[in-house]
């Protein structure tokens, strides 16, 4: 088999956040700052990541902001040549941080937006932050960062659809990133509460197609239909170990964000191994490459070469078995799951919130 070379690496710097958002990408079991790796580590996977063929690089979290040595990592980043996008909530974005990393060369801020209804978004985040982001998302317009938004949608903003992308427009964003609510992790563990009506799915997707031919050449937006909502699944990250690397606070590389979760595999960290290693020879890294750990219907199916059977993670969550197709597809013989699913929101109001403060200390 021909191996990709990647071109993205996400680099998770910290999982403190000044946020609870109910949907957070993070595990459960959120790492503390004392086994976050250090600069030097940091831009040793940078460089690595470099040499292997990686483009772009995503300084994320919880809040990268947090961390002190962000505007050194974007220095290094930007003196290999690597397009770098910090992905903030814009809490602790100052005109002093913003204009250090603009001298440091961060070309792009992504910042996320909960809501445009301020006490939704409020109530989302779990903090009051409608202000703050306001006031980041300014400085990033005046200092002329490439600029994008980023909102992840549900149950409770989706109705709002067409005032969000109106409002990023309004903003000057360049791109918007309509994000729907993954289900694992947090995003599981709240989905009664997050998971959207059909009748709001179909209703934004229509308001979302119009919006996309009022803003073309204007500002840039991608939206898909839910998962939960669809026949057929997706490519996750464009196939397991093809593109895509992510790299938590403590130095575990992973080939998505979900795969903590998959208790199966042995995830290298760059603290013991290269970039380079572990992409090539790691075994968690080749444990959904290919087909050949495909069961049916995927083995025999034509579009394994199209979406490798959906998302491993989601696939783990939902049927107990990540090598299972994705439950999401018509084929599988456990799409009654995902059936399920979209009935069982009705009474569900109270979010689990992420809290750093209160999460048990991570491996």
């Amino acid at each position: 088999m021909t191996m990709e070379r990647p071109t993205t690496l996400l680099a998770e710097l910290t999982h403190r956040c000044p946020l609870h958002c109910p949907y957070c990408s993070n595990p459960l079991d959120l790492l503390r700052a004392e086994h976050e790796i250090g600069t030097d580590d940091w831009k040793r996977v940078f460089t690595e990541a470099r040499e292997l063929g990686v483009l772009q690089l995503g300084l994320s979290g919880g809040e990268p902001l947090i961390r002190k040595d962000l505007e050194e990592l974007a220095g290094h980043a930007r003196s290999l040549g690597l397009y770098t996008t910090l992905v903030t909530s814009g809490l602790g974005l100052t005109r002093k941080r913003a204009e250090a990393l603009r001298a440091a060369g961060l070309e792009h801020v992504q910042v996320s937006v909960q809501d445009v209804d301020p006490a939704t978004a409020e109530r989302i985040a779990g903090t009051s932050s409608v202000k703050q982001k306001q006031a980041a998302i300014a400085l990033v317009k005046e200092l002329g960062f490439a600029f994008s938004i980023n909102v992840v949608l549900h149950r409770a903003n989706l109705d709002r659809i067409g005032e969000i992308i109106d409002y990023a427009a309004g903003c000057g964003a360049d791109r918007l990133e309509l994000a729907n609510t993954q289900y694992y992790g947090w995003g599981l563990k709240n989905r009664a509460t997050l998971m959207p009506r059909r009748e709001q799915v179909l209703a934004a997707k229509e308001i979302a197609q119009d919006r996309i031919l009022r803003y073309k050449g204007r500002m840039q937006i991608t939206f898909v239909l839910p998962d939960y909502f669809e026949e057929l699944p997706k490519a996750c990250y464009g196939g397991w170990g093809r593109y895509y690397i992510v790299v938590s606070p403590d130095g575990k590389a992973l080939p998505c964000h979900g795969a903590y979760a998959i208790p199966s595999l042995e995830l290298p960290s760059v603290r013991e191994h290269s970039v380079q290693w572990i992409w090539h020879e790691s075994s968690a890294f080749q444990a959904y490459r290919g087909d050949d750990w495909m069961k049916e219907p995927c083995r025999s199916c034509p579009r394994k070469t199209v979406d490798f059977g959906g998302c491993r993670c989601q696939a783990l969550a939902l049927t107990g078995d990540a090598a299972n197709t994705d439950p999401v597809c018509m084929l599988s013989p456990r799409r009654n799951v995902i059936d399920e699913a979209l009935h069982e929101h009705a009474g569900a109001d109270e979010y689990a919130y992420r809290d750093y403060a209160a999460e048990p200390q991570g491996a």
